[in-house]
């Protein structure tokens, strides 16, 4: 007879239970840390709003960046519409108040998703090629209509707009009055958890609701309706759609559009809420940095989310003091360490040597050292970047058509 083979069977609810708990270690250990090496201003209420600010648009570029490459098409044009998105929402802004500036700033980065999707999947061009060459455009147009515009009104230059208005921000009634006791008291670990709430509930603008609020629509669109299961479907497999009569270039296009449309908000959050104006180069990169959260979340909102939150913390440690980012080093040297030593258990021996001599490096450097470089602390954002796509390749699950133009007569 043959014995059965029991598999015991996976909750949807395994994952996201597994990815708290390790949030919660890694939350605890780091907070340890930042207690024994004096670094207090790591989870700071201060500290979480700016990776709330941070974050957010990084955020809007990977849900613009998953939307497009779920219907098959790399959007690496993020750049150029947020760019895009930045400029027309300060120049309704400043002349009209916020809600132009938001309706201006996703209307640019529709105008540029559109544009990209003509080139990309109209003509045919290189989706890589279409996309840089927007984002020179961007570049090109802003600096044109910056200098016939803000460089001729009292405020403004050819770099930068005059000030625009911020977007309200709300807080938990009574929220504080009762948890800033606790947040002073110094306790280990309790004082940064009710820290981390304050910052996250306090004097919160209500475009970071919105922001947030995007994720779960992001996830029901894409997985729980009829139009995400197109949209699914033509980035898997654009001939087997248009077999069923789902024309690929039409969702190709939609999701393009929606894809611009949200890194033209992260251009306007960009101008309203983390800033109060327009800066040339404002974007610095965050629309690459989105599309690299799509990778790190292997194509899923949650993960990308996370992956936005991961992006806008280093980021936001550039506004702190070099001992926190040390303790940071701390964390990462002790979590390459565990990693390599599970690793060596398995006789993984190549996996055990890539993390560990990383791992014994930064620890070895933060023990004998103690002292952070300014410009590491600055580049501290890009460099995460590149770790985490070194790293996220292992587990990659692409849309099987992803960057593969579409032509109806090729089918079969």
């Amino acid at each position: 007879m043959t014995a059965a083979v029991w598999r015991r069977p996976v909750s949807r609810w395994t994952w996201p239970a597994g990815l708290v708990t390790r949030i919660a270690l890694g939350f605890i250990v780091l907070s340890l840390l930042s207690g024994a090496f004096d670094a207090p201003d790591l989870f700071s209420r201060g500290g979480v709003a700016a990776t709330l600010r941070f974050s957010a648009p990084i955020l809007l570029a990977g849900l613009g960046a998953l939307w497009a490459e779920r219907s098959g098409v790399i959007n690496i044009g993020l750049e150029g519409m947020m760019i895009a998105g930045t400029w027309f929402g300060a120049w309704a802004g400043y002349q009209w108040g916020v809600g132009p500036a938001l309706v201006a700033g996703i209307a640019a980065g529709v105008a540029f998703g559109l544009l990209h999707a003509v080139l990309s999947v109209t003509f045919g061009v290189d989706q890589a090629i279409s996309g840089l060459s927007l984002n020179l455009l961007a570049t090109g147009v802003t600096r044109f209509l910056s200098s016939v515009t803000f460089a001729t009104v009292p405020g403004g230059s050819i770099a930068t707009s005059p000030p625009v208005p911020d977007f309200p921000s709300l807080s938990v009634p009574g929220l504080s009055s009762v948890l800033d006791p606790l947040a002073g008291s110094g306790i280990p670990i309790l004082a940064d958890a009710v820290a981390v709430v304050l910052g996250l509930l306090t004097d919160v603008s209500i475009l970071t609701i919105a922001v947030v609020g995007l994720v779960p629509i992001t996830w029901w669109v894409l997985w729980r309706t009829r139009l995400g299961l197109r949209i699914r479907a033509v980035g898997e497999s654009p001939e087997a759609a248009d077999s069923l009569g789902v024309r690929p270039w039409r969702y190709r296009f939609l999701a393009l559009g929606v894809s611009g449309g949200l890194a033209g908000l992260g251009g306007v959050y960009l101008v309203t809420v983390a800033s109060s104006l327009y800066r040339e180069g404002q974007t610095a990169g965050r629309g690459f940095i989105g599309l690299a959260t799509v990778i790190f979340g292997n194509w899923n909102p949650l993960s990308v989310t996370l992956g936005s939150l991961v992006f806008g913390f280093t980021d936001a440690l550039r506004t702190r003091q070099e001992a926190t980012v040390g303790v940071l080093l701390v964390g990462l040297g002790l979590l390459g360490a565990v990693v390599a030593i599970r690793r060596g258990v398995t006789h993984d021996w190549r996996a055990a040597l890539l993390f560990g001599i990383p791992a014994s490096a930064m620890l070895a450097w933060f023990w004998f050292v103690r002292v952070v470089p300014s410009e590491f602390v600055s580049f501290a954002p890009h460099l995460t970047t590149l770790l985490v796509l070194a790293f996220a390749r292992q587990r990659l699950r692409p849309p099987s058509a992803l960057g593969e133009p579409f032509r109806r007569g090729d089918a079969g």
